[in-house]
């Protein structure tokens, strides 16, 4: 097991040895003490949402947004079936090789999450592409009638 520990935007990787060996304890309440690297830190948990594992912390004086990833969140981040709040979708691309039959959205275009963008063929079965969460289309990088490979992007977004 290893998790992704994201702070703040700075991603930390730490493997189950290493997240088993930190020398933190809890002190009181919502305070721990830290010791890495020879180095003492004072940690107060000032906010936690254990459904999005996220947590706001206090080390020192300094204010840090804290996200935790283990292997199972990150594997369902990869794949693209993350669930949960809005999001600000950056690209589609294609989930399976396939043929562009119509193209519903255009640039320009504010969509949300849910919002039809494109119909996709694939195995002779008609596949309605929707928004995965919000964003502004930049381009359309496909015409219809186009075949598309898996993973090409269809939509760039901004």
């Amino acid at each position: 097991m290893s998790y992704k520990i994201i702070i703040d935007e700075t991603e930390v990787n730490l493997s189950a040895d290493q997240a088993q060996n930190l020398d933190l304890i809890e002190t009181k309440g919502n305070t721990f003490h830290l010791l890495q690297d020879n180095r003492s830190f004072a940690i107060n948990l000032l906010h936690k949402n254990t459904a999005d594992k996220t947590m706001t912390i206090e080390v020192n004086g300094n204010k840090y947004e804290v996200k935790i990833e283990d292997e199972y969140d990150q594997l369902v981040k990869k794949m693209g079936l993350s669930i949960g709040g809005t999001q600000v979708i950056k690209n589609v691309k294609a989930p399976m090789p396939g043929l562009i039959l119509d193209i519903l959205a255009k640039p320009g275009q504010t969509v949300e999450k849910g919002d039809q963008l494109l119909i996709l063929e694939a195995m002779k079965m008609e596949n309605v592409l929707k928004a995965e969460g919000e964003g502004v289309i930049k381009s359309i990088e496909v015409q219809k009638g186009n075949a598309v490979e898996k993973g090409q992007i269809l939509i760039e977004m901004e």
